[in-house]
């Protein structure tokens, strides 16, 4: 089942906004480092972790399991990206930009999630 999830644009989405999450965050609060910033890195860090590990499971059925728990992972950033802006951790622009990248991965995310349930419906026929 393994291929280089290194080629999976949903993944190399993800790697993106992980490290731009791990950028922006050195600016928070310090008395945030262990709540909302290493909540926030934690989720971003999820996402590109469990594609990578779901291509690397034995079956179609499970990897899909693994980009369902990705997709949760991006919708619990996404909260989270809200809050650091409520609470003026994040500025316009880096909230723009994390908010952006992060439903640019959402949807390729779920493109890809399609894929394979297609592709795991098609190989059970």
């Amino acid at each position: 089942m393994a291929k280089g999830f290194f080629d999976i644009k949903a993944w190399q989405k993800a790697d993106d906004l992980a490290v731009d999450v791990y950028d922006k965050t050195k600016s928070f609060p310090r008395h945030q480092l262990y709540t909302l910033t290493n909540q926030m890195q934690r989720a971003a860090v999820s996402v590109a972790a469990n594609i990578a590990e779901g291509s690397g499971r034995r079956t179609l059925a499970d990897y899909v399991r693994f980009l369902y728990i990705a997709k949760g992972s991006i919708t619990e950033l996404e909260y989270y990206l809200h809050l650091a802006k409520r609470l003026n951790y994040l500025s316009d622009a880096d909230y723009q930009r994390l908010n952006t990248l992060q439903d640019e991965t959402a949807r390729v995310l779920w493109g890809f999630i399609r894929f394979k349930e297609q592709e795991a419906e098609a190989s059970s026929s």
